[in-house]
């Protein structure tokens, strides 16, 4: 009977859509901002449908949610799946709704069925995922295993000076629970892949073994400005061109460390940014990253060392410095063999795709076994309006899901 068990697709089609329409832009995205209050009518909604499904609902301190489905044996630590429903300000109708709302789809299909598991099965929705109001980011999950402090996170505010403190009560989503005290079997997260491997390789399923790692750094490099026209080449002092140097070092080093490497500069700022005056300060970051610690310490290295010849050679000054360093995250391999050992039993399409976005399971990794589901998206386009994702595959995804979970929380019934 498990093995021809399936969710309703339509069902979980329909509460995503419902979902979107809190917040609902015009071009057909979604901006709901963390703590506002239309992340309260979101939370408020999806808590609504958990009570329905007759599940007990439990809030930690920073309003990390947890809806439990009890289980045969009370004792046993709970297998969570769940995400988040914060989004970007020109955010999509899929990134983090999925993961709850398949999470929830899992626990109505368990219901309709009169499945009895041994262990609970809980739904989770992380406070601030998305970091877009309140830095950091992953705040409810970072939190929670102690990445940051909760004293740290409720200090945070927008940029109209409110806290993560004074919203999360004005919204009414501060718990009793302390974070981290809540019982984790194992997690996983079903989530679009926001990248387009998966459709670009025309596969169903993406199995996430694990997250690239980064390290974000700030550089600039100070010059002398002075006309374009009266000042010869060998005589300028061009902060523009030792960053073009540096940034086109920022791709090689990716480029020399396959097939995870990743370079890339996002934000410059030239200064005077005149048409006829030699550019005396350039402002850019730089972000490298890949799936091992070893080859993130290796782009660091290079990049360091890159930077000295530059500075050498040019003669100006140059400053980096390294503001953010996320080490990789490889997934535990008892989940990742849950999601593997589903896929083949549903007989989906599946490929190894590792993740190059943060997401919460990330930080639950820290804490108990994770894993991740990934479906395409369509050209890969996430964190923005046009979003979208095949009814087809975010039905799969949670068929996957339901098996997993299934798998690691055992059927009494």
């Amino acid at each position: 009977m498990m093995k021809h068990l399936r969710i309703d697709g339509q069902r979980l089609w329909r509460s995503l859509m419902e979902l979107a329409e809190i917040g609902a832009t015009p071009k057909g995205g979604v901006k709901r901002l963390a703590l506002t209050e239309l992340d309260k009518q979101g939370r408020d909604l999806v808590v609504g449908w958990g009570r329905a499904a007759g599940l007990a609902v439990t809030v930690d301190r920073i309003g990390n949610v947890f809806m439990r489905r009890a289980g045969r044996d009370p004792a046993r630590a709970p297998v969570i799946a769940g995400s988040h429903i914060d989004t970007q300000p020109t955010g999509g109708k899929f990134d983090g709704n999925y993961g709850v709302l398949a999470a929830l789809e899992v626990v109505r299909t368990l219901n309709d069925a009169g499945i009895q598991t041994h262990a609970p099965i809980e739904i989770a929705i992380w406070t601030n995922e998305e970091g877009s109001r309140f830095v950091p980011v992953m705040m409810g999950s970072g939190v929670f295993c102690g990445a940051f402090t909760l004293e740290h996170a409720y200090a945070a505010r927008d940029i109209d000076g409110k806290s993560v403190r004074e919203e999360l009560a004005r919204i009414g989503y501060v718990g009793a629970e302390v974070p981290g005290e809540h019982p984790v079997d194992a997690y996983f997260e079903a989530h679009i892949e926001q990248g387009p491997v998966l459709e670009d390789s025309g596969k169903v399923i993406g199995v996430v073994p694990a997250v690239l790692g980064l390290s974000w750094y700030d550089c600039e490099v100070t010059g002398m400005e002075a006309h374009a026209g009266p000042t010869p080449m060998p005589l300028r002092k061009d902060a523009l061109q030792a960053a073009n140097r540096i940034m086109g070092q920022v791709v090689e080093i990716a480029n020399r460390h396959p097939p995870y490497g990743r370079g890339t500069v996002g934000f410059v700022q030239v200064f005077p940014n005149s048409r006829n005056v030699i550019p005396g300060k350039v402002n850019f970051s730089i972000d490298l990253r890949n799936v091992s610690n070893d080859q993130l310490n290796r782009m660091h290295e290079e990049l360091m060392t890159y930077i000295d010849t530059v500075r050498r050679e040019s003669g100006l000054a140059i400053h980096i410095e390294r503001v953010s360093h996320y080490p990789p995250c490889p997934f535990h391999s008892d989940c990742i063999d849950a999601v593997r050992r589903a896929t083949d039993t549903l007989g989906y399409s599946h490929m190894d795709v590792v993740s190059g976005a943060g997401h919460d399971a990330i930080y639950v990794a820290r804490v108990a076994p994770a894993g991740m589901i990934f479906v395409p998206c369509k050209d890969g386009v996430s964190h923005n309006e046009i979003e979208d994702a095949k009814p087809e595959h975010i039905e799969a995804g949670c068929n996957v899901l339901l098996h997993a979970m299934l798998g690691r929380a055992g059927a009494a019934t």
